[in-house]
């Protein structure tokens, strides 16, 4: 009988973990960023959970697409975000940022090799008011990407 009620409390243990992965994965939303890192346009993802905790990916526009960058951040509504990111070519940086709204906001922060300024959950015309450009730069849509062009 004991025996019994070990395997069903360890089943009942297994469903509830795969229940709460499910239930995290509902209450996980993912959206574009764009930033402004070092002068150069990256482009990427952020992924929050209900947590409070997630993950970003940016990948260079122009100056060099091979350097991609990922970091880790927490957020809370009262108190906005925080984060550290590392790229591929050894910079790596701290960020904070303040949401607009569950899915979208804006942050700064410095890095090795630079100021980044970035906004998620927006636009480029949405984002335009959040990004530090290059001075005598302008973010355009070609009609396929964005770009940093000349003004």
């Amino acid at each position: 009988m004991r025996k019994t009620w070990v395997t069903v409390l360890a089943a009942s243990i297994g469903v509830a973990g795969w229940t709460n992965l499910a239930v995290a994965d509902l209450f996980s939303a993912k959206g574009p960023v764009i930033a402004i890192l070092a002068d150069d346009l990256f482009l990427g993802d952020a992924e929050g959970h209900y947590s409070g905790a997630g993950t970003l990916a940016i990948q260079s526009r122009k100056k060099n697409p091979a350097v991609s960058c990922l970091g880790q951040f927490t957020s809370s509504v009262e108190l906005g975000g925080t984060g550290q990111m590392q790229c591929n070519d050894g910079a790596s940086g701290s960020f904070h940022f303040e949401r607009l709204s569950v899915f979208s906001g804006y942050g700064v922060g410095t890095f090795s090799r630079g100021s980044i300024s970035f906004a998620y959950g927006l636009n480029a015309e949405e984002a335009a008011p959040y990004l530090k450009l290059p001075e005598g730069k302008k973010l355009t849509h070609n009609g396929t990407e964005l770009e940093l062009v000349d003004l």
